[in-house]
């Protein structure tokens, strides 16, 4: 490479169509190199980008990369990347260094100014910084030629350095210690002009691609907090969410390896990757909008409503004891001639029965009030399964739960009130869980909550399904799930993947107080039941099975229930 494509010297026509051949050249890379800088989104691939762009055009034979770290009280200098075609087996390793004017990268980080050195080695002695020689002496290596450029943004912040070294005078020579002052030259002014140009473009694309980085943080910290206000509702599911993430990221990876199968169409990149984890993360968001009450109900009655009950209980045999009082003592102020034998359970006195017969109908009373509450606590267990139970049921026990929805006692206004109310009832007799078909209606309603509010953030276009991946993780493949009633072909592939670890995880978390922990293996033979049933992917499950997807969870299978092949 010449000095300069620009030679002030009058030129003939080949000279000319040289030059011209040369800028139109040095154009198309430039442009080459601006269109891959805005493309690029890793920082370290960026970063080698510009560094093996700038040797490229500059012929050198090395170079490294340096960035500003600002977070910390006193900034400091990070050394990023490295290249070498001398060295090119030599690893080079990321490390901090102090923002001091001593070091070349330093000076020109902290000033703006640029350093164009013939020799590193042979410096004015006024200067305030040195070359560190330390790299050279361990290789060996012998640095001549040094240009340092900052790497500088339009509203003139210093974000880092491109430091370019040992400029050769053919792109082919072999640089050896030994010829390293014949095989090199200074740097041009032309050269130091175009690269820093690019230098400063550079600085822009890195600091996009700090913003990008500081948008998903932004948004990674908004998801967590999402995910920490839902838990707060719902103390219950806590880890829920998190947990779903891990099991759906997983079975995506695991899906997007298969090449043989049904499955072996699915190719999620890291972007649907990130988009189905978003989704996971934020799909029962909706129930912020829950009522509080609902949300948190662990048993069929509300503990307010159990606490009431079990104080008319109270009330009622209070009641039935002042009424046995008072029947005695009217009865006794009818016969005051009556008196007492010395052994009145002995006695055939008929008065003595009569006042016994009372007590015998306090007793039956408070029997019955404490049958009735007892029965009261065993139905309000979620896990009693009401149509199961009472096939086993005796005909006097049904008669007698049909009797409690009869039964009254006097309030202390002297009211006669049912002892359980019908809405009581309703919820008592739930046949399976612990909510009524209403508060089920108002907690499926969170799936609905979830998707507005989502529809509401404006994703960027990598993440514009997350709202629709979360709609749907409680539909069915035949269409009878909700809130939709979507089938098969309408539901995504990454919901049906959101479905099953959602059931997985309902099934085996361990902080459900209103339902037991499942084994594993059982949680695994439901899976299998439901997708025989055509509820959910059949082939998601053999999957999520056979590449133990639940380990990830640090689950782990004693024996497993099915083999996959």
């Amino acid at each position: 490479m010449r000095n300069s494509p620009f030679p002030i010297t009058t030129l003939d026509s080949q000279d000319l169509l040289q030059e011209s051949r040369e800028k139109v050249e040095l154009v198309e890379q430039l442009l080459a190199i601006g269109t891959a800088l805005s493309s690029s989104n890793d920082l370290e691939e960026l970063l080698n980008l510009i560094l093996s762009k700038s040797r490229e055009i500059t012929c050198s034979d090395a170079g490294s990369v340096y960035l500003v770290d600002r977070s910390h009280t006193v900034p400091k200098l990070v050394f990023k990347v490295a290249q070498n075609d001398s060295l090119p087996n030599t690893p080079f390793h990321e490390f901090v260094m102090p923002l001091t004017p001593k070091s070349l990268a330093g000076y020109v980080a902290l000033t703006g100014e640029s350093l164009n050195l013939s020799d590193a080695y042979n410096l004015p002695p006024e200067v305030p910084y040195e070359l560190d020689r330390s790299f050279d002496t361990s290789m060996p290596y012998r640095t001549c030629s040094v240009l340092v450029l900052p790497m500088q943004e339009p509203e003139g912040e210093i974000i880092g350095v491109l430091q370019l070294i040992n400029r050769k005078v053919k792109s082919d020579i072999l640089f050896t210690t030994e010829n390293a002052l014949d095989a090199t030259q200074p740097y041009s002014d032309w050269e130091e002009r175009v690269v820093r140009s690019l230098a400063s473009q550079a600085a822009i694309s890195i600091e996009r691609n700090h913003l990008q980085q500081s948008i998903e943080n932004l948004f990674e910290g908004f998801v967590k907090a999402s995910v920490q206000i839902i838990e707060t509702r719902d103390p219950s599911t806590s880890g829920h969410s998190e947990r779903v993430a891990e099991l759906t990221v997983r079975l995506g990876e695991e899906a997007s390896s298969i090449t043989i199968g049904p499955l072996r169409s699915i190719h999620l990149n890291e972007r649907q990757i990130r988009e189905v984890r978003y989704a996971a993360l934020l799909h029962d968001f909706g129930k912020v909008g829950v009522p509080e009450a609902i949300l948190g109900k662990r048993k069929k009655l509300y503990p307010q409503q159990l606490d009431v009950i079990l104080h008319r209980f109270a009330l009622a045999q209070r009641t039935a004891e002042m009424d046995c009082a008072q029947k005695k003592f009217k009865y006794l102020i009818e016969h005051p001639s009556h008196t007492h034998s010395d052994n009145p359970e002995s006695s055939d006195c008929p008065h003595c029965q009569h006042l016994e017969k009372f007590n015998n109908q306090l007793a039956q009373a408070i029997e019955t009030l404490n049958y009735y509450r007892d029965l009261v606590q065993k139905l309000n267990e979620p896990e009693v399964l009401l149509r199961r139970d009472f096939q086993a049921f005796s005909e006097e026990t049904a008669a007698q739960l049909s009797a409690l929805s009869q039964y009254t006692y006097r309030d202390i206004d002297g009211v006669n009130k049912p002892l359980i109310t019908e809405e009581e009832m309703v919820q008592l007799l739930v046949p399976k869980g612990n909510l009524t078909p209403q508060e089920r209606s108002g907690i499926e309603a969170h799936v609905t909550h979830t998707y507005h509010f989502l529809k509401r953030i404006p994703w960027t276009k990598h993440l514009k399904n997350v709202p629709t991946i979360a709609y749907g993780h409680h539909e069915k493949l035949d269409g009878t799930g909700y809130p939709q009633g979507l089938k098969q072909e309408e539901i995504s592939i990454q919901t049906q993947m959101l479905t099953v670890a959602d059931i997985y995880d309902a099934l085996t978390a361990s902080d459900r107080p209103y339902k037991r922990r499942l084994p594993i293996e059982t949680a695994l033979k439901i899976l299998h039941q439901e997708a025989a049933k055509n509820k959910i992917n059949s082939d998601l499950v053999d999957l999520f099975e056979q590449r133990h997807v639940f380990s990830v969870l640090g689950h782990t299978l004693t024996v497993d229930a099915h083999s996959v092949a």
